[in-house]
């Protein structure tokens, strides 16, 4: 029994040649989805801050307001 190969040079014929090329497309794709969400999940800490500051300082001079009525009286 003769076996004849295929004498193909092209880059998709080699074997994992193609697996390799999806898997790093798939790697520089997911860089930049990481980069965008940790861009997105700093902007949400920081908003998250903000609004935590503004409630505190809104909290401390409502607080301060009662402290005034109580000594006016």
């Amino acid at each position: 029994m003769t076996v004849l190969a295929s004498s193909s040079t092209s880059l998709f014929d080699q074997p994992g040649t193609l697996g390799f090329l999806v898997i790093f497309a798939m790697a520089i794709a997911l860089y930049f989805v990481f980069r965008s969400m940790s861009r997105h999940l700093r902007k949400v800490n920081n908003a998250a801050r903000e609004e935590e500051a503004a409630a505190a300082s809104a909290e401390k001079a409502a607080a301060g307001a009662r402290s005034e009525d109580q000594n006016s009286r």
